[in-house]
């Protein structure tokens, strides 16, 4: 005959050896605990109805609890073991992530964890910032070094000068001027500098430079045209259209220009500033011919040729119509009678008399 006592329901819970011992009843009865691993199952050594735990695993159904029929020999209850949380490595575009494997119910994922530390991938202006900065830096540096190999080392030291376009000075002046610069670096040397060193230099109009690495500096001289002679104490000076002296010779005849009259005095003056501009746009093979160069005023030049010919230039106008014109004229086959006079003071309608 079954007993009139009610069952006793055990749970138990993991990690301790004997659990819930309450007694459903005012009798006493006597327990064994057995160790069973990750479980503890109490047998009741009495002729009461036995109860056992079995585990499941968190992934099945938790079926739900039923009240046990007395007539029952057994009444069985499952229980749930708890899971410790645990961190998995993650790895995800190259950086590694720390990922929980379960969290709290009821609660924001990963609030309850302590030391967890998410790394999201760089921002890509970040990055490209990073990378635009490292190149900058590398090409100031290349450059830098590249500076210093061509400034102080002897490969490009400035050795030999090279000039061109004299036909009244001599190579060796301009050379002999360009002295201070001789061992700097080419890289070093400006056209400033080399002007500066040549401007004492009278028949220098204008000067450039080109480097002929490793070692070469070619120097282009444009020089000063003389255009007339100047009667001087010491000689006949040569001077160009800007009244500069060029350089002096003690026969006129030696030198193929015009004398203008007046000496060093005029230079400056209103009359020889129109004579020296119209001498300056004559071809080297009619300032070839002239003898002298007068003016009584600025609009009223005259040229006198070796021949004896005279030629009426008048005013600064038409200059280089009137230098064709008159070249015509001297170039033209002789007539009978040959003229004397070439007046080309209106170059459209020249005049011979």
């Amino acid at each position: 005959m079954a007993s009139d006592r009610k069952p006793r329901i055990i749970r138990s819970r993991p990690g301790s050896g004997v659990e819930d011992t309450g007694v459903a009843d005012s009798g006493v009865r006597d327990f064994r605990a057995r160790d069973l691993g990750d479980q503890t199952r109490l047998e009741e050594h009495s002729s009461e109805p036995r109860v056992e735990a079995h585990p499941i695993s968190h992934q099945e159904d938790v079926p739900p609890l039923e009240t046990p029929d007395p007539g029952a020999a057994k009444v069985t209850v499952h229980s749930i073991p708890t899971v410790t949380p645990s961190v998995v490595p993650h790895e995800a575009s190259g950086e590694a992530q720390d990922v929980h494997a379960s969290d709290a119910p009821g609660e924001v994922p990963g609030a309850a964890h302590t030391g967890r530390v998410l790394k999201f991938p760089e921002p890509t202006f970040k990055r490209r910032r990073r990378i635009a900065a490292i190149t900058a830096g590398a090409v100031v540096l290349a450059m830098a070094i590249v500076m210093v190999v061509v400034l102080f080392t002897p490969i490009f030291a400035l050795k030999t000068v090279t000039v061109d376009g004299t036909k009244i000075l001599q190579t060796t002046v301009v050379q002999a001027a360009l002295k201070p610069i001789m061992g700097k670096s080419l890289t070093a040397v400006t056209e400033n500098q080399v002007r500066a060193l040549l401007e004492p230099i009278p028949q220098i109009n204008s000067v450039t430079i080109e480097a002929r690495p490793p070692s070469t500096l070619l120097v282009h001289v444009v020089e000063r045209v003389p255009v007339a002679l100047l009667k001087d104490t010491s000689g006949y000076l040569l001077v160009d259209p800007d009244g500069v002296k060029l350089g002096s010779t003690p026969d006129p005849a030696s030198v193929a220009l015009p004398l203008i009259d007046g000496g060093t005095a005029v230079i400056g003056q209103a009359n020889f500033k129109a004579i020296t501009a119209v001498l300056a746009v004559l071809p080297p093979a009619v300032l070839g011919k002239l003898l002298t160069a007068t003016a009584s005023s600025p609009d009223a030049v005259q040229l006198k040729l070796d021949d004896g010919k005279t030629v009426i230039w008048g005013d600064s106008s038409q200059q280089t119509l009137k230098a064709q014109v008159l070249q015509a004229l001297i170039s033209a086959p002789p007539t009978t009678p040959a003229p004397s006079i070439y007046d080309i003071s209106s170059p459209r309608y020249p005049v011979t008399r």
